[in-house]
């Protein structure tokens, strides 16, 4: 039988100044609140006398960044009514006497070097602070004391034990027990960030992460229990004065818990419940994402009158919310009002039943005893409950045709998760290349058909792991054709009416977006063109070229045999489609993230440089569309410094939109490199940097790394573009240089395409003048290498072979023949390519292979020949 309160908790005070997410709370006494907020302020609430509620007492403003942490530290000799502490985007720890009318800090903290997204102080004064450099600090006396140093990720959430002790909780999903600064004990058991901390009396501490769990331990290490009942985030924990803890998180509620079970759960009409708290009296404080500080009370004399909890209540049943967070039925299946009837097994429990044409969820108050109306439910709508695969529940496993003849993938999905997130790890773990991201996504999207409600806007991310979560929209079902490219917000392609995946037998080159080698005329596929390219949003595959529809000149084309003899192939194949008004959306919004986020304002674009992006789009938009008018600023010294600047400074997962522009200006405005003798290597070490190129090369390559390295080699390629002189590419020594020590294996397979079609086009350079021949002799190694191994795709392959076959060809032109042992080593590295068995891709033929691996015998052949 479960334990319950001798009364329920309800809304005593609703205090509603801040203009922003109420991130964190404090109220050490029954008289006293703290809040802060992203709204760039703190507010202390106090009351004037016992009876009265909680007024606006003061406002600390320290800045412009978000105020992300704060807490109490107890009162001393020189501050009797004890210290206001505050922190958050600034990364500076400032202190306020609350007895003292003085609006700037008594006590500034300086050394965090990220945003500090956690605080909590001792019973002796002493201060433990978190932060996003990974670090924790103990300040004492208002001065560093320790530096805890250790975790692998962003410290979110402290505790201190006392002067000496303390716990810290990290996005690395661990916990820390720290003595002084000595870590003595690691704890792992959450599956994702740990988010809050709380000292629980006679056992240890409690903890809550983004695994939706409770753990409760004890500070030897011991998991004494865990606590299952939210369904997403948990943000914070704060333990009642009877030793009951308090939760909160994004599924909307705050949920009190005794003795293992959830006695009462707290539906707010907020998304998030981001911060929780309780007063030494045992009533709860909570801060949403509606900018709100609630109070709720077990005291009777406490509650709001009753017409105001009622209005309360209201709003909590006016909430609209999707079928997924509920469970998925079908609504001809659903009972009506008359199940109300019947009593809740478990607090917390939610049904939902028919009430005319509307479906309403109600979720049982053992409190109450009664069933209390949380919102009505909206795409109420579905197959079947959670499905088993592999061991595991889902909400839904599809099943999804990629090639025609073979039968179908499980592709397993959960509501509650990111699209992108499911539809990556799908094409992962059945090795299909990522150009089928959009389409699977599509599928994903269309099929869960998912729903946004609420207030609002774009989709949001938890803003210190980076997680998804759900965010509310307007109440209807989002147009069809919304939900643009993940990286440029351009459209994607929209399927048609079947549930599959299209094979596209077709198939596109994955580095041109151009079709591949057709022995066949390509089956019709979608009237739209199927695939858009993800970086740029433009349109890859097209089957089937609209009316009047003629390529431009610059378009790469695939590799094809038109003569007798493949070599010289004498014309690079280039990378120069692109969607400048998606790029330059795209590239606002990423800045417009930067600017919002507290750990990286300060990186965001200056003015000047948004004039000079500005220059730059509104050229590359002309010379796409045909020509160049005179008002129209070519790119310049000035325009490569300010992007050389910019990806310096911007985060890793920001950049990619910065080395894409990269690439177009190497295409369309080469001349911006040669401005003086430094630049160009200055520009191409910035774009190492930027791709993080000597860092990380353990497979797998994280996903900003594998899309950054990408764009890299296809910005590289570009440069080798026909008419570009050995004299200006001097950094081709160093790019080869830095590429030769690394296995194809480390590489995806668009990346090998184009790595091979840098070779490609450097070989084409070499029928013009020949390099120097230490460069020459280092990229001949390289090509031999990329041959000898015989990457899976044959296209990456013939390229590498054509531009073998071409600095072959440069050099008998040029009478620089090859000494006889790299002679030997081209022979024994082309003989046998009848036995290679390449990898079919995924809607390829088996007739597509052998036409490819036909034209590869032939260049092979046609490269012996000349020996």
């Amino acid at each position: 039988m479960i334990s319950r309160s001798p009364m329920p908790y309800k809304l005593s005070a609703s205090l509603a100044l801040h203009s922003s997410d109420v991130r964190a709370l404090a109220s050490p006494t029954d008289d006293l609140i703290l809040s802060a907020s992203r709204d760039s302020t703190a507010i202390l609430w106090k009351k004037p006398n016992p009876s009265a509620p909680f007024e606006q007492d003061r406002i600390f403003r320290s800045g412009s960044g978000y105020v992300n942490a704060v807490t109490f530290v107890p009162p001393t000799p020189d501050a009797p009514s004890g210290y206001a502490v505050t922190a958050g985007q600034d990364m500076v720890i400032n202190v306020y006497r609350l007895d003292s009318p003085q609006e700037e800090p008594v006590y500034t903290l300086i050394g965090h070097e990220h945003n500090v997204c956690a605080l909590h102080a001792a019973s002796d004064g002493a201060i433990i602070s978190g932060s996003w450099d990974s670090t924790a600090k103990v300040w004492k006396d208002f001065k560093l004391a320790y530096d805890l140093k250790g975790h692998a990720q962003s410290v979110l959430t402290v505790v201190a034990i006392d002067g000496e002790e303390f716990i810290t909780g990290s996005a690395d999903k661990t916990i820390r027990l720290w003595k002084q600064q000595k870590a003595v004990r690691t704890f792992a058991g959450h599956k994702d960030a740990v988010r809050g901390l709380a000292l629980v009396t006679d056992i240890g501490f409690a903890s809550c992460s983004n695994d939706s769990e409770i753990h409760v331990w004890t500070l030897e290490g011991d998991l004494v229990y865990s606590l299952s009942g939210h369904t997403s985030f948990i943000y914070g924990l704060s333990i009642l004065p009877n030793g009951d803890i308090v939760s909160c998180g994004e599924d909307r509620s705050v949920r009190v818990w005794r003795d293992g079970d959830c006695i009462q759960t707290i539906t707010h009409p907020a998304v998030s419940v981001w911060a929780v708290s309780s007063l030494p009296n045992g009533d709860i404080v909570s801060g949403c994402s509606d900018h709100v500080v609630r109070v709720f009370s077990v005291a009777e004399e406490r509650w709001l009158p009753e017409a105001d909890l009622k209005v309360y209540d209201e709003q909590v049943a006016n909430q609209a919310l999707p079928s997924q967070q509920i469970g998925d039925v079908k609504k001809s299946d659903l009972p009506g009002l008359e199940a109300l009837n019947v009593p809740g097994r478990k607090p917390g429990e939610t049904k939902m039943v028919k009430n005319g044409d509307a479906v309403e969820a109600h979720q049982w108050d053992a409190t109450l005893t009664q069933w209390t109306k949380i919102g009505t439910v909206v795409d109420a709508v579905g197959s079947a409950r959670k499905q088993l695969y592999q061991g595991k529940e889902w909400d839904y496993v599809f099943d999804v045709d990629v090639q025609e003849g073979a039968p179908p993938l499980k592709l397993p999905y959960n509501a509650s998760e990111n699209p992108w997130t499911a539809a990556q790890r799908f094409l992962q773990a059945n090795e299909l290349p990522m150009s089928y991201l959009d389409e699977v996504v599509r599928f994903i999207e269309k099929n869960a058909a998912g729903v946004s409600l609420g207030g609002g806007g774009s989709q949001y991310s938890d803003p210190y792991t980076g997680a998804s979560r759900y965010q509310p929209g307007s109440g209807s079902v989002p147009n069809s054709n919304a939900g643009g490219d993940p990286f440029t917000g351009a459209s994607r392609y929209q399927p048609a009416a079947n549930t599959s995946v299209p094979s596209h037998t077709g198939g596109g080159d994955p580095s041109t977006g151009t079709p591949r080698y057709q022995p066949s005329p390509a089956p019709s596929g979608p009237a739209q063109g199927g695939y858009s390219d993800p970086f740029t949003g433009a349109n890859r595959y097209q089957p089937t070229p609209p009316p009047g529809f003629t390529p431009a000149p610059s378009s790469p084309a695939p590799l094809t045999r038109n003569s007798s003899n493949i070599i010289p192939h004498k014309t690079p194949i280039t990378f120069k489609q692109c969607n400048i008004p998606a790029m330059r959306a795209k590239l606002t919004e990423l800045n417009s993230e930067v600017q919002k986020e507290i750990s990286t304002s300060t990186l965001a674009l200056h003015p000047e440089e948004v004039a000079l992006f500005a220059q730059i789009f509104d050229y590359l938009a002309a010379v796409n569309g045909g020509g160049r008018s005179s008002g129209q600023t070519v790119p310049n010294e000035q325009h490569i410094e300010a992007l050389i600047n910019v990806l310096d400074r911007w985060p890793a997962i920001h950049r990619f939109p910065l080395i894409d522009l990269a690439r177009l200006i190497v295409a369309f405005a080469p001349q911006s490199l040669h401005a003086n003798a430094g630049l160009g290597d200055r520009f191409m070490d910035a774009l190492l940097r930027a791709s993080d190129w000597d860092e990380h090369w353990t497979p797998p390559m994280t996903k900003p790394k594998e899309r950054n390295i990408l764009l890299l080699l296809r910005t590289i390629a570009n440069a080798l573009q026909e008419g570009a002189k050995f004299e200006n590419i001097t950094w081709a020594l160093k790019i080869f240089q830095l590429a030769e020590p690394l296995p194809n294996e480390l590489f995806t397979s668009p990346q090998r395409i184009v790595g091979s079609t840098l070779l490609l086009n450097f070989s084409c350079l070499t029928l013009s003048s020949p390099p120097e021949p230490v460069l020459r002799s280092l990229v001949f190694g390289s090509t031999l290498m990329f041959i000898a191994n015989h990457p899976s795709d044959a296209e990456a392959v013939y390229r590498a072979l054509v531009a073998l076959g071409n600095m072959l060809y440069a050099a008998k032109q040029f009478n620089t023949p090859l000494p006889v042992e790299e002679a030997a080593q081209v022979k024994s590295a082309l003989e046998g390519f009848e036995k290679v068995s390449f990898a079919l891709r995924p809607g390829q033929s088996t007739a597509d292979l052998a036409a490819d691996k036909r034209k590869i015998v032939s260049v092979a052949e046609e490269i012996l020949a000349t020996l």
